[in-house]
């Protein structure tokens, strides 16, 4: 079983209030109408890929619950609850606890710290969490020591400085490959692993999500899809403008898990 196996799925609706997600710096705020188009066609293509998805409804309160895995971890053994790094995301961990409870038979908490989902990478080695402004060292340590819980092995990398999340500049594409950044590779976390670089300005097309043999990339880095779909992946485009003005990707609008008791 592949990490990037996966058989269910855990999406939630966007709020009207999205337009006012959290982003680092200016440009353009993002639509309603473009943000839910985009999250429409995202989970069409979780479910076109094999997976069943469980859509959440819209939280008015939180702008970016959309991106439900910042606020916890799933993995076939079980989830874990975290503790966003960013003060007005905190309630989404108790609007997001029934579903994952009603999903996984054991649930654990995060109580140091703080972490967010979009700095850990899963691998067939280890989980890597990212320290960044959003998951702090404190949080890191707590959350290894729950790692430990469900059998995993962790350790403890460093995020770009100015980089959002750890998975801003970072996808693990197959048991052996990561598709990274430039400034990213050079901070030797993927030693080990075969690299695939995003073109220069793309940056952004890091950000990727494999689920089962698909992979999934926004649809505005044609160069990225280039390279990767002549590296032999089963690319599949998908358009992220309207998330991206909000700091956001593709991993960030889902999580995700292959069942124990799956096929």
């Amino acid at each position: 079983m592949a990490v990037t196996d996966f058989t269910h799925a855990i999406v939630r609706k966007p709020a009207r209030s999205v337009v006012a997600g959290l982003r680092a710096g200016g440009g353009l705020d993002p639509t309603f109408d473009g943000v839910a188009s985009e999250h429409a066609l995202y989970g069409a293509a979780l479910v076109n890929a094999g997976v069943a998805v469980t859509v959440l409804p819209a939280l008015e309160a939180f702008p970016d619950s959309i991106f439900v895995e910042d606020p916890a971890l799933v993995f076939p053994e079980g989830a874990i609850l975290l503790r966003p790094g960013a003060k007005s995301r905190a309630g989404e961990v108790a609007h997001l606890e029934g579903a994952l409870r009603d999903k996984f038979e054991t649930v654990l908490t995060l109580d140091d710290g703080h972490a967010d989902g979009g700095d850990i990478l899963w691998t067939a080695e280890r989980v890597m969490i990212g320290l960044s402004a959003r998951t702090d060292k404190k949080g890191a340590e707590a959350l290894m020591r729950l790692l430990a819980r469900l059998g995993k092995r962790a350790s403890v990398v460093e995020t770009p400085k100015d980089v959002l999340h750890f998975k801003t500049d970072c996808s693990l594409i197959d048991e052996e490959t990561v598709l990274t950044t430039p400034r990213l590779s050079r901070s030797g976390a993927f030693v080990g692993f075969r690299e695939i670089l995003t073109p220069a300005g793309e940056d952004a097309a890091a950000n990727a999500l494999r689920v089962n043999k698909a992979l999934f990339v926004g649809a505005g880095f044609r160069r990225a899809i280039d390279r990767l779909a002549g590296a032999g992946y089963d690319v599949i485009p998908l358009p992220t403008d309207e998330i991206g003005r909000i700091d956001a990707g593709l991993s960030c609008m889902s999580l995700r898990w292959r069942s124990l008791t799956s096929a």
